[in-house]
C-alpha cells in the first residue's frame, strides 16, 4: 500500500524510497515484528480465557508433555495477523505472485484454526477428519497452481525447472498441475508435522522463508538471472516483502513460544506458514530446492510415512515414535537439544539450498 508513495516522488525525495523491495522488506519485518511483540501477550491471555484446558495432549506422548497441558494453541493467528497487515501495508498489491501466496497461507490458515477449534471444542485431539482436511488443501492448492501458471511467462509456464543443470526445463505440460499441488499440500502438512515441540517447526519455518525470499528476489531480477544462469520470472521479487513480514511475526511469536512455550502455534500457524512455503516454492520455479531447503520438513512427513507403511505390514515399528523427533525424545535426547540440533540442521540444509543458485 505504501508503494502507491512514489506517485508523490520527484526522485529525490523520501517518497522514492518505497520504490525499493529491500526497503519495504525492512519495513515489512519490523512492523510485524512489533505487532507481535506488542500483541502478542494479550492474544494469548484471551486464548487461554477462551480455550480452558488448552490444547488437548496426547495419551500416548512422551511423557513430559503432559506438563504442558493447559497451554492455549492457535498462537499462528498472531503470525497470521501480524504477516498480512504487514504485507497489504508495505508489498506491491497489483503483484500477482503476493495474492498467490497470500491466498494459499490463509486458505490453508482457515483449514488450520477448523481443525485447532474442533480440538479444543471437543477436548480431544481428534479435530477435523483428515479427508476434508487433503480435500480442502488440494483444491487451494489446484487454484494456486492453475492462477500460477497463468501468470507464469509463457516459456516457463507448465515446466520444471532443475537446479545445478543451466537453462534445462522439463515440460510437465498439464502435469504441472497435480504436481505443484502436491508439492504445496505437501509443505503444509510436512510443516504441521514438525510443529510437535516448543520452537521446532517455526525457526526452520524462518530460516526456509529467509532462502526463498532471496530466491523470489534473485529470480525476480533479470541481471541477477543472467549472471546466475537461472530463470528470470519477472515480478517475483516482491515475495520478499512477504517473507520479511513472515520472518518479523514469527520472531514476535517465538518470543512467547521459546521453552517453556506460553502458547502452541496449532495447525492455524503450522498449515498456513507450510503452505506458504510451497507457494513461494511454485511462484519462484523452485520446487526441488524447497526440498532441500526444507530437508528436515521432508525427514519430519517421511518417518511417519515409513512408520505408518512399516507397521501395517510387519506390526513392528521403525522409529520408537514419530514423527522423528518424538523418537529422539524417548532415547532421552531433552527437548532443547533436539530443537537446536534441528534448527542447525535447518540452516545447513538452507546453505546448499542457497549454493544451488551459484553451482551451474
Amino acid at each position: 500500500m505504501l508503494y502507491w508513495l512514489t506517485g508523490l516522488s520527484d526522485g529525490g525525495d523520501v517518497f522514492n524510497l518505497f520504490r525499493y523491495i529491500t526497503m519495504r522488506s525492512g519495513g515489512a519485518f519490523f512492523t510485524s515484528l512489533i505487532f507481535a511483540m506488542l500483541f502478542g501477550r494479550p492474544l494469548i491471555n484471551m486464548l487461554r480465557r477462551r480455550q480452558g484446558k488448552g490444547q488437548p495432549i496426547r495419551d500416548d506422548g512422551p511423557e513430559t508433555h503432559f506438563a504442558k497441558a493447559g497451554t492455549p494453541t492457535m498462537g499462528g493467528l498472531l503470525i497470521l495477523t501480524a504477516l498480512l497487515l504487514s504485507t497489504l501495508l508495505w508489498a506491491r498489491l497489483d503483484n500477482p505472485y503476493v495474492w498467490i501466496v497470500l491466498f494459499v497461507t490463509y486458505g490453508y490458515g482457515l483449514i488450520g484454526f477448523a481443525d485447532d477449534y474442533a480440538k479444543v471444542s471437543k477436548a480431544n485431539t481428534k479435530g477435523v477428519s483428515s479427508k476434508v482436511r487433503l480435500g480442502l488443501g488440494f483444491l487451494i492448492a489446484a487454484i494456486a497452481a492453475i492462477w500460477a501458471s497463468m501468470v507464469h511467462p509463457d516459456e516457463l509456464a507448465y515446466q520444471l525447472a532443475l537446479p545445478v543443470f543451466k537453462d534445462v526445463l522439463v515440460n510437465m505440460s498439464f502435469a504441472f498441475i497435480p504436481f505443484a499441488m502436491i508439492v504445496i499440500v505437501g509443505a503444509a502438512n510436512a510443516v504441521n508435522l514438525t510443529d510437535g515441540l516448543d520452537g521446532l517447526a517455526i525457526m526452520p519455518v524462518m530460516i526456509a522463508a529467509a532462502t526463498l525470499g532471496a530466491i523470489a528476489y534473485v529470480v525476480g531480477r533479470v541481471d541477477f538471472t543472467d549472471y546466475l544462469g537461472l530463470h528470470y520470472v519477472p515480478g517475483t521479487g516482491e515475495i520478499l516483502v512477504f517473507t520479511a513480514a513472515l520472518i518479523g511475526g514469527g520472531l514476535g511469536f517465538l518470543w512467547f513460544n521459546a521453552p517453556p512455550a506460553a502458547v502452541f502455534m496449532g495447525d492455524t500457524g503450522s498449515l498456513a506458514l507450510g503452505g506458504a512455503l510451497g507457494a513461494i516454492a511454485v511462484a519462484t520455479k523452485h520446487e526441488i530446492v524447497l526440498a532441500i531447503v526444507g530437508g528436515l520438513f521432508v525427514v519430519e512427513a517421511l518417518s511417519v510415512i515409513i512408520q505408518v507403511l512399516y507397521f501395517k505390514r510387519t506390526g513392528k515399528r521403525v522409529f520408537l515414535m514419530a514423527p522423528i523427533h518424538h523418537h529422539y525424545e524417548k532415547k532421552g535426547w531433552s527437548e532443547p537439544t533436539i530443537v537446536i540440533r534441528f534448527w542447525i540442521i535447518s540452516l545447513v540444509l538452507a546453505l546448499i539450498g542457497l549454493a544451488t543458485l551459484k553451482l551451474r
